[in-house]
C-alpha cells in the first residue's frame, strides 16, 4: 500500500508561539502537508506520544567558518557547526559574511558562499558585515544584496578593524530605512574601552578576568543609548545584538516607553555564566569564557531572565563563536598563554542553546513554551524574514520540528564529550539538563534521532530571505520566499 506521506509525527503535542494543541503532523516533499488527527501512513513515523514538539530552532546570530586574523581561527565550519546545531534542535542558522576593509561586501558573500557549499547539513542564510562603508558600498552594492536576499546587516561600535563611527552609522541605518532591511548594532563604547584596557595593561593586569574589567556594565549602556538615538533619529527600527548587563536591558525598556522600534537579543552566557567564570585568580582558565559583551554579575542575569519572560527580549541566539582552549589557533594564540586583549572573543554554545533555555526557562517555569518558541524561532524567522516558511508548524511551511525529551527526574550531565562541535570544550560542562532533543527532523528529514547524527553534508539549503515583517508598517512586498 502506497503512503500518503513521507513523514508522520503522530500524537504530536506541539507547541508554537501563541497555541499549543494535539495534532498528527503529515510531511510531503519536505513540507508539512497536513495537520489532524488520524491522518493517513507515511513511509516512517515518529510516535510522539507525551513530548512537546516545537518548530526547529533559528540560531540567527553564530559564527562559522569565518575568515579572522591568524593565528586565530575558528574550529567549526559549515560541517561541524550545522551538525552540531542540528543534534541541539536548530533546524536554520544565519552567521555572517564579514566585509575586510578595503574589500567589497560581494566578495565577502562570494567567499562565504565557496565555505558553506557542500558543507551545510541545514538551511542556511547569511548576514553581512559592514565594515567599510564606502560610498559605492553604500550606493550601488548593499541595496543590492539586500533585494538578493541578504536582508540583514551588522554594525559594529568596537573592534578597531570592524568599528564604525556615528556618521557611518547613521548613513547604513538610513539605507536600512530606504530598503527595508534589519540593521542589528554591537553596542559597546570602543573608546571607553582602549581607555581601560590601557589602564589595566599599564598596571601589570593581564589575566583573562581583566577582560571583565575593561568592558564593564558603563560602556554597554553607554552605547546602547547612542545606538537607540540614531536609529530615533533617523527613525527606523534596529536589532540590538548579544544583550548583557541589566543596565543595557534598563536603556530598552527607556525607549519602548518611548515607542521607539527598538528591537533586542540576549545569549546562554548572559544567563548562565558571570563574570567570575572568566576566573577569581590569574588562571589562565578562565579565558575559555571571555566573551564581549563578557558576563556579568548575578543581578544581571536575574534582569535578563526577567525581560526574557516579560517581552523585552526579542531573540535568544548563540552567539557561537568556536574557539578551541588549547591549540595554537584558539585561546592560546600560537601555543601562547596571552593578556586578555589578546583572547580571541567567543564561546561555543550552538547545540546547547535551546535544551539550555527549554531545561531553565520551560521546565522550571521562568518562561512557557510559547515564549520559548517565540524567542528562539518564530521571532528570529519574523525579523530576518523567513516567516512563515520557517519558525512555526504550520501547513505549507518547512516540516523543521524539535521532539523535546523531557527528563526532570533524569537530568542529563552535560559534557563536552557529547556534543558535536569541533571545540575542545563547553563553558557549561557539568550542568545538569532536565530536557534534550529526542529528535531533530530538518525538511522533513530525520537528523537527530537522540543517540545519533543522521543528517549528511551539503542537504543544507542557503535561504534567499525576504524583509522582516516583525515590525509593524515595515515593507512586506518581499515575503520570505
Amino acid at each position: 500500500m502506497n503512503s500518503e506521506f513521507d513523514l508522520v509525527v503522530r500524537n504530536a503535542q506541539v507547541a508554537t508561539a501563541s497555541d499549543t494543541f494535539l495534532t498528527d503532523i503529515g510531511v510531503r516533499e519536505g513540507r508539512i502537508a497536513q495537520m489532524g488527527l488520524a491522518l493517513a501512513s507515511g513511509r516512517r513515523e515518529i510516535d510522539a506520544l507525551g513530548r512537546v514538539t516545537t518548530p526547529g530552532g533559528i540560531d540567527a546570530h553564530c559564527h562559522l567558518d569565518q575568515p579572522i586574523a591568524p593565528p586565530a581561527r575558528m574550529t567549526d565550519d559549515f560541517e561541524s557547526g550545522t551538525r552540531s546545531a542540528a543534534c541541539g534542535g536548530t533546524t536554520t542558522i544565519i552567521p555572517f559574511a564579514a566585509q575586510h576593509k578595503g574589500a567589497t561586501l560581494r566578495a565577502a558573500v562570494e567567499d562565504y558562499h565557496r565555505r558553506a557549499n557542500g558543507r551545510a547539513c541545514i538551511d542556511y542564510g547569511f548576514h553581512l558585515i559592514v565594515s567599510d562603508p564606502t560610498p559605492d558600498i553604500i550606493a550601488n552594492e548593499l541595496p543590492q544584496l539586500i533585494a538578493e536576499g541578504y536582508t540583514s546587516f551588522k554594525i559594529y561600535m568596537t573592534y578597531d578593524d570592524l568599528k564604525l563611527d556615528d556618521g557611518q552609522i547613521l548613513r547604513l541605518l538610513a539605507l536600512a530605512r530606504a530598503h527595508g532591511a534589519m540593521a542589528m548594532i554591537h553596542a559597546e563604547n570602543s573608546d571607553c574601552i582602549a581607555w581601560l584596557t590601557q589602564s589595566l595593561l599599564d598596571a601589570g593586569l593581564t589575566a583573562p578576568r581583566y577582560h571583565a574589567a575593561s568592558r564593564p556594565m558603563l560602556v554597554e549602556r553607554e552605547a546602547t543609548h547612542r545606538a537607540i538615538s540614531l536609529a530615533e533619529l533617523v527613525n527606523v527600527p534596529m536589532l540590538l545584538v548579544h544583550v548583557s548587563a541589566r543596565e543595557a536591558v534598563e536603556q530598552i525598556q527607556w525607549a519602548r516607553n518611548r515607542g521607539l522600534k527598538v528591537l533586542s537579543e540576549t545569549c546562554p552566557q548572559y544567563l548562565f555564566l558571570t563574570a567570575e567564570d572568566l576566573g577569581i585568580d590569574d588562571s589562565y582558565e578562565g579565558a575559555r569564557c571571555v566573551c564581549s559583551p563578557p558576563p556579568r554579575d548575578t543581578a544581571s542575569q536575574q534582569a535578563i531572565w526577567a525581560a526574557l519572560a516579560d517581552g523585552t527580549f526579542t531573540i535568544f541566539s548563540s552567539d557561537h563563536a568556536p574557539f578551541s582552549f588549547d591549540g595554537p589557533h584558539g585561546k592560546k594564540p600560537d601555543g601562547e598563554e596571552v593578556a586578555f586583549p589578546h583572547i580571541p572573543n567567543g564561546i561555543p554554545g550552538i547545540e546547547t542553546r535551546l535544551p539550555l533555555l527549554y531545561s531553565e526557562g520551560v521546565m522550571t517555569g521562568r518562561i512557557s513554551v510559547n515564549r520559548f518558541v517565540e524567542l528562539t524561532a518564530t521571532n528570529p524567522a519574523k525579523t530576518y524574514g523567513l516567516h512563515p516558511r520557517k519558525g512555526t508548524i504550520a501547513i505549507g511551511s518547512d516540516a523543521d520540528f524539535v521532539i523535546w525529551n523531557e527528563r526532570p527526574d533524569d537530568p542529563v550531565a552535560l559534557t563536552n564529550a557529547m556534543l558535536h562541535h569541533a571545540v575542545d570544550y563547553t563553558p557549561y560542562e557539568g550542568r545538569s539538563l532536565a530536557a534534550w532533543p529526542a529528535y531533530t527532523v530538518a525538511g522533513g528529514e530525520i537528523v537527530w534521532d537522540g543517540e545519533r547524527f543522521l543528517g549528511t553534508p551539503g542537504r543544507g539549503r542557503f535561504l534567499a530571505r525576504g524583509l522582516p515583517t516583525i515590525v509593524p508598517g515595515r515593507p512586506a512586498e518581499r515575503a520570505a520566499r
